[in-house]
Parts: C-alpha cells; structure tokens; sequence
C-alpha cells in the first residue's frame, strides 16, 4: 500500500489578515459612498457636453 502523504497547505496568516481587512475597509468605504451619494447627489446636466444641437434655418434672402 502506497500512500500519497503530501503536506498540508500552509496557510500565510498575515496575508489572510490583509485580505479580511481589505474586504472590511472595502465594504466601510462603500457604505460611506452611498450615504455621501443620498445626501449630496450629483447635479443631472440637462444636456451632455457633446450633444449636437439642432440644424438652424438658412436666413431668408
């Protein structure tokens, strides 16, 4: 009987500690975005900047 014996992964804690904490900032920060975005929306331009406006009439001659 041959048995695989490998090692168990080693797991990094700092680097788990990172990724929880990121995951922690992360939701932090867009919980303060959408409370910032409630209060003080953007304001709605009526018109984009790049919009082409309507083709005038030639002057009567």
């Amino acid at each position: 009987m041959t048995e695989d014996t490998q090692a168990p992964e080693v797991i990094d804690l700092t680097q788990a500690r990172k990724q929880r904490l990121h995951a922690i900032h992360e939701a932090r920060l867009a919980k303060v975005r959408a409370a910032f975005e409630k209060a003080l929306p953007l304001p709605v331009s009526p018109r984009p900047k790049g919009a082409r406006k309507g083709r005038k009439k030639p002057p009567k001659r």
